[in-house]
C-alpha cells in the first residue's frame, strides 16, 4: 500500500508536521508535541502506517504508555481506525507491564520464582510505619508515610547511589537513607518487591542476561515511548536497552510539559536524545488545536523563558476567540466567594485548577455549605494528615481534655512551656496518680525549673481562655501567643496550612464545631462520589494533564504559593530546575482551556500572571479586567448567509492564504511592519479597540458583515457568505466600517 492509498482508505485528518511524524519509522526519532497538537491521533496513525505501508508485523511493535488507562485508550483508538483484529496483535503496555513480562520470562528460563509484587499500598504503609517508629521513636502520620513512599520512588527511579541517597537526608528532615536501607532489607527478607522494584530487577536482568536482552530486542524491533517527558531515568534506560539492537526508538513527548519531578520524571532524556542517539531525527508538532489563539500566544511567550527546552513555538489553529481575563480580588478568600458564584451559574464545562489539593479545601467547604454541586478529581487527605493540621487539632482538643496524656506528649514541646522531656514524663505519672490536669501536674510535680513554671502557667491560662473563644480566635491564640509559630520556624515546617485552617475556622463558632467540620471535609475528600454530568470540576493541574475544558480558572497563582519561590542570582541550579518545573506546571494549567481562561489577580506579587499577561499585551493588547463571575462572553452572531457554521475556523495564516485576500501575494517588508506598529494615534487605536471577532459591522460598500478573524493590521469579514480580508488602516482612514447598532 502506498501513502496515497493509505490516506484514501484511512482518511485521518493530518497537517504537514503530523504527516511527517507518521512517516518517521526507521531509526531513532524524537517527536516533540505541544499541548493540544493531536499526539494520540498521530501515534495511532503511525502504527497503522507501519503495518499497512511499511509491512511491519504488529507483533514486532511495542508501545509503552505512562498509565494503564492510556494503554486502553490507545488500543481503542487504534481499533476505531484500523479494526479490532489488528489491535489485538499490537502490544500496548506500561513500563511496569513490560518489566513484569521480562521478570517472568527470565524466571521461567532459570526455574526460579520471582519475588511477589506488592500491589496493596496498605501493606507497604504498614511496613514503612513500623520502620518509621523504630527509627524515629514516634508514630508516622499518613502525610509522613506518603512523603517517605514518594522519596523511595524517587530514589529508585532516579537510580541514585548510596552517597546521593544520604544527601537527601537533610532535605527530607529525617534519616531517609537509613529508612530506605531498612525498607529494602524488609522487602527482601519477606520475598517481596514493590512497584518500583519491578523496574530495578528487570533492568538488572537485561544487563546481566544477554539471552534475555536478545530475546526481547528481537521480539520488539520497533519501540514507541509515549509521554516521554514524564518517564523516569530508569524507564528511559530500559527503553534504550530494548531498542539498542535495532535502534528504532520513537520517543514522543514535550519537555515543556514535564511536571512530575517529584515522581522522578527525567526530561533530560529528551534534551540529550540527539547526543545519546547519533543520527536521530527530531520532529515537531507545534500546532495547538485545542485553545483559542490568545491563550496559545500568551502560553507560548511564557514558556519561551524556560532555559531547559528545545527550540519550538506553539502555534494556534483556532482564531483569537474570547479574551483571557484576570479578575482583581482583594485576597485569597475572595476567590472562594467568586468561584461559588461561578458554580451556581455554571453553563459550560468549567474547571478550577490549582497546584495543590489544599487550595480546594476552603472552596469545597463553601460549596458544601451552600449545597452547590461540583466534581472533585483526585481528592486526597494529605492536607488533613499534615503535621501542622494535626498539631492544631491536638492543641484544640487538649483544651477540653487537659488530662489526655497522649495529646500532652504530642504538643508540650511545641508550645512555649519549656518543659524538659523528663519533666513531661513525670508530669504524666503525677497526673495519673492524683487525677489532676497535666499542666497542673507539670507545675506541681517538682521536676520543673522555676523559669519553666512561669511559662507553663502562662500556657495554662491561654488554654483556659481558649475555651470561651471562637475557633478562629483560638487558632490565632495558638500561633501568635502560645509559641506555635516559633516552633514552626525552628522546625522549618510549612506554615501555609494555617491559612486554610483559619479560613474554615472563620465559618465556625466554636473549636468543637471546627474540629467536627475538619473531619467532615476529610471524609468528603476521601469518599466523595462524583456526578459525571456536573459541569463544575475541581482538580489539581497534575490530575488534569491530558484533559481539556471549555473554561478554566486558575487559583492561588501568587509568589510564595505558585511558584513557591522565585529564584535569585545566588540560588542553586536545583532551585532553578524546581522553578522551571513550576513554570511548566502553570503552562500545562493554562493550556487546558479551550475557550475561556481566567486568572485571579491578588494583592500579592505574581510573577507568573505578570509574565503571562505581558505576552498577551505584546501580541494584541487583549485582556479583560473584572469580568463578571459567570465568565460568559457574548455569543457570536453571524449573518444567515454564512455557510458550514460548524466547520472549524482555520489559523490566521492559513485562512489568509486560502480566502479572498488582496494582500496574500504581497510581502510586507520589515520597514513597513515597523512603521505599521508605530501607527498608534489615538483615533486609530480607538477604532481598533472598537472591533472584535464576532462583531456585526456595516461596510459602506459591502453592507452588513461579521468579523471572523482580526489582528492589529487586518480584519477578515464575512459578507453574506463571501469573506474579504481588509486593511484596518484603510477602513479607518476612509471611514468605511462601523459597528452595527
Amino acid at each position: 500500500m502506498t501513502w496515497e492509498e493509505f490516506e484514501r482508505q484511512f482518511p485521518i485528518p493530518l497537517n504537514d508536521q503530523q504527516k511527517e511524524a507518521v512517516k518517521s519509522v526507521e531509526g531513532p526519532v524524537l517527536l516533540l508535541a505541544v499541548p493540544g497538537s493531536g499526539k494520540t491521533t498521530v501515534l495511532v496513525a503511525r502504527l497503522g502506517y507501519m503495518i499497512h505501508v511499511c509491512g511491519i508485523e504488529p507483533e514486532r511493535i511495542l508501545t509503552i504508555t505512562y498509565t494503564v488507562a492510556a494503554t486502553r485508550d490507545m488500543a481503542a483508538r487504534f481499533a476505531s481506525f484500523f479494526g479490532d483484529e489488528l489491535a489485538a496483535r499490537l502490544e500496548f503496555r506500561t513500563i511496569n507491564g513490560i518489566c513484569a513480562k521480562i521478570i517472568a520470562w527470565y524466571g521461567a528460563r532459570q526455574g526460579k520464582k520471582a519475588f511477589s509484587p506488592v500491589t496493596d499500598e496498605k501493606r507497604l504503609s504498614a511496613i514503612l510505619g513500623a520502620i518509621y517508629q523504630k527509627i524515629q521513636g514516634g508514630y508516622a502520620s499518613e502525610s509522613d508515610l506518603k512523603d517517605l513512599r514518594t522519596q523511595i520512588t524517587f530514589i529508585k527511579n532516579r537510580m541514585l547511589k548510596d552517597e546521593e541517597i544520604k544527601k537527601l537526608d537533610e532535605k527530607a528532615g529525617y534519616p531517609l537513607s537509613q529508612m530506605y536501607e531498612e525498607y529494602q532489607k524488609t522487602l527482601r527478607k519477606q520475598g517481596l518487591m514493590d512497584y518500583d522494584d519491578q523496574m530495578v530487577y528487570a533492568l538488572n536482568i537485561l544487563k546481566r542476561s544477554p539471552e534475555t536482552l536478545e530475546f526481547f530486542q528481537d521480539r520488539y524491533r520497533y519501540l514507541c515511548v509515549d509521554e516521554a517527558q514524564d518517564t523516569s531515568r530508569i524507564q528511559h534506560v530500559i527503553a534504550a536497552l530494548l531498542a539498542a539492537k535495532n535502534d528504532n526508538l520513537f520517543m514522543v513527548g514535550d519537555e515543556d510539559q514535564s511536571i512530575y519531578g517529584f515522581r522522578a520524571a527525567y526530561p533530560e532524556a529528551l534534551l540529550s536524545f540527539e547526543k545519546n542517539h547519533p543520527g536521530a531525527k527530531v520532529r515537531l508538532m507545534e500546532e495547538n488545536f485545542r485553545s483559542n489563539a490568545r491563550i496559545v500566544w500568551a502560553a507560548d511567550r511564557f514558556i519561551q523563558k524556560n532555559t531547559r527546552r528545545h527550540e519550538k513555538h506553539m502555534r494556534a489553529f483556532r482564531p483569537a476567540g474570547n479574551v483571557v481575563r484576570y479578575q482583581e480580588l482583594k485576597g485569597r478568600r475572595a476567590q472562594y466567594t467568586y468561584l461559588a458564584k461561578v458554580a451556581e451559574r455554571c453553563d459550560v464545562q468549567t474547571a478550577v485548577l490549582y497546584r495543590d489539593n489544599e487550595s480546594a479545601v476552603p472552596l469545597v467547604d463553601l460549596l458544601e455549605r451552600k449545597g452547590i454541586p461540583y466534581r472533585l478529581r483526585n481528592g486526597d487527605i494529605t492536607f488533613f494528615t499534615h503535621r501542622v493540621v494535626q498539631d492544631i487539632t491536638s492543641i484544640l482538643r487538649f483544651a477540653t481534655e487537659p488530662r489526655n496524656a497522649e495529646l500532652f506528649m504530642q504538643i508540650y514541646y511545641k508550645l512555649s512551656t519549656y518543659i524538659p522531656k523528663k519533666a513531661a514524663e513525670k508530669a504524666v505519672e503525677y497526673s495519673q496518680r492524683y487525677g489532676v490536669p497535666l499542666l497542673d501536674a507539670a507545675i506541681d510535680c517538682g521536676y520543673l525549673p522555676s523559669g519553666s513554671i512561669r511559662f507553663t502557667k502562662g500556657i495554662r491560662t491561654h488554654f483556659q481562655n481558649m475555651l470561651g473563644e471562637t475557633a478562629a480566635q483560638a487558632i490565632d491564640r495558638i500561633t501568635e501567643y502560645m509559641g506555635y509559630k516559633e516552633y514552626l520556624n525552628r522546625s522549618g515546617m510549612d506554615a501555609r496550612k494555617l491559612f486554610v485552617l483559619r479560613t474554615i475556622a472563620g465559618r465556625e463558632e466554636t473549636a468543637g464545631s471546627f474540629l467536627e467540620r475538619l473531619e467532615t471535609l476529610r471524609t468528603i475528600f476521601q469518599e466523595k462520589e462524583n456526578d459525571p454530568s456536573c459541569r463544575f470540576i475541581l482538580s489539581t493541574i497534575h490530575a488534569s494533564k491530558g484533559l481539556e475544558y471549555d473554561r478554566v480558572y486558575l487559583m492561588d497563582v501568587k509568589d510564595g504559593l505558585f511558584p513557591e519561590k522565585v529564584p535569585g542570582i545566588a540560588d542553586s541550579e536545583e532551585d532553578r530546575e524546581t522553578y522551571e518545573e513550576e513554570r511548566r506546571l502553570f503552562y500545562v494549567g493554562v493550556t487546558r482551556a479551550k475557550n475561556d481562561l481566567c486568572l485571579f489577580s491578588l494583592p500579592e506579587e505574581s510573577t507568573f500572571i505578570r509574565e503571562f499577561f505581558a505576552g498577551l499585551h505584546e501580541q494584541d493588547g487583549s485582556a479583560s479586567v473584572n469580568a463578571g463571575p459567570t465568565g460568559a462572553k457574548a455569543e457570536r452572531k453571524e449573518p444567515s448567509g454564512r455557510k458550514n457554521r460548524n466547520a472549524p475556523l482555520q489559523s490566521w495564516q492559513s485562512y489568509m492564504h486560502a480566502n479572498d485576500n488582496p494582500y496574500k501575494d504581497r510581502q510586507i517588508s520589515p520597514k513597513e511592519n515597523r512603521e505599521a506598529n508605530r501607527q498608534t494615534d489615538a483615533g486609530f487605536a480607538k477604532f481598533q479597540n472598537s472591533l472584535a471577532e464576532g462583531l456585526v459591522v456595516e461596510h459602506k460598500e459591502f453592507g452588513t458583515g461579521v468579523i471572523v478573524m482580526l489582528n492589529d493590521r487586518l480584519a477578515a469579514i464575512e459578507f453574506d457568505g463571501v469573506r474579504k480580508v481588509l486593511d484596518l488602516r484603510w477602513l479607518y482612514e476612509k471611514g468605511l466600517l462601523v459597528p452595527k447598532a
